[in-house]
């Protein structure tokens, strides 16, 4: 994470990182305040991910405890080494025009053509750069399986459920005990849904809109019902936030509430076709497929959670 700025021949000022917004971005935005408002969809989605701890507790030992543990380490390491990475590239981008140019060296991927220029600037040729790009591509792998992982575990827990089509096809697993068929599942749709980004930067940011927005929904939905209807009836495990859990839980929602909003607006001027932000069609849709389904259909049949262990008290 230190290497780009240490090994750049040109390093931007303390200024410039920290108070520097770039208005001159060819979106059509001049606001600071907006695109810091836009700035925080990629900082939230890069926090989500850490649910995989509550999905995979099945398949570990004390559960209720290493489960919220997981959750708390996974976001408390992705803020400071997140945090580290993003200061040490913002010191190297000097001439941010250039990097977003698509006539350069890496066709206007800024991040790569960051990594490449390092180097390139410093030893003549980027293939360093090449290599630390490499890692990172290594890194948003490991963060793919992370995904695919939690979704084949949730569409196991659904299929198990009964709450999936054809659930006998989902729910089996393996000799390891492995989901296989709900993991292919998993890689068939996120591969389908990355598709769009291929061709449209603002698909890429719609798709990244929708993925945050029903992630945080999807967050916060239990917490709602536990800071209202469950109040007196909840029954903390032993990892509780004690007096502080109702706290946490409405400026959990009010959160939610607020960046849901937030990640709906456009990302670039003027609105067009090509540059609307479609996930609030997206989100709503959905939203009103389940919420149909569960009227028509699912409230007839659907009783929850299938339990499947037993606990002598």
């Amino acid at each position: 994470m230190i290497l780009i700025p240490t090994v750049a021949t040109e390093r931007a000022s303390a200024k410039f990182v920290f108070t520097h917004f770039n208005t001159d971005n060819g979106e059509g935005i001049h606001s600071s305040f907006y695109i810091f408002v836009l700035g925080l969809l990629m900082s939230q989605y890069s926090l989500a991910g850490y649910d995989v701890s509550a999905h995979l507790v099945e398949e570990t030992k004390k559960a209720d405890q290493s489960g919220p543990i997981g959750i708390i380490t996974s976001v408390g390491l992705a803020v400071v080494t997140g945090w580290i990475y993003l200061v040490a590239i913002t010191f190297a981008a000097t001439d941010i025009p250039y990097l977003l140019d698509t006539s350069n060296d890496a066709g206007g991927y800024a991040i790569a053509e960051i990594f490449y220029l390092a180097f390139k600037n410093r030893y003549g040729t980027g293939v360093g750069g090449i290599i630390c790009l490499g890692l990172v591509a290594g890194a948003a792998y490991l963060c793919g399986l992370s995904a695919v992982t939690s979704n084949s575990r949730m569409a196991y827990a659904f299929s198990r459920d009964g709450a999936m089509p054809f659930p006998s096809v989902w729910y089996r697993v393996n000799k390891q005990e492995v989901p296989v068929n709900a993991v292919w599942l998993s890689v068939a749709v996120g591969f389908c849904m990355a598709l769009p980004s291929l061709g449209s930067q603002v698909a890429f940011q719609a798709m990244v809109s929708i993925a945050t927005i029903a992630l945080y929904i999807a967050y916060v939905t239990p917490i709602v019902f536990r800071v209202t209807l469950g109040r007196k009836s909840f029954v903390p495990g032993p990892f509780n936030l004690g007096k502080y859990s109702l706290l946490v839980g409405w400026v959990s929602i009010l959160w939610v509430i607020v960046i849901a909003v937030l990640f709906c607006l456009p990302v670039a001027y003027p609105i067009t076709k090509d540059t609307l932000n479609y996930a609030p069609v997206a989100v709503g849709g959905v939203l009103v497929l389940c919420l149909s389904s569960w009227v028509i259909s699912a409230r007839f049949w659907f009783h929850g959670p299938k339990t499947t262990v037993i606990v002598n008290v």
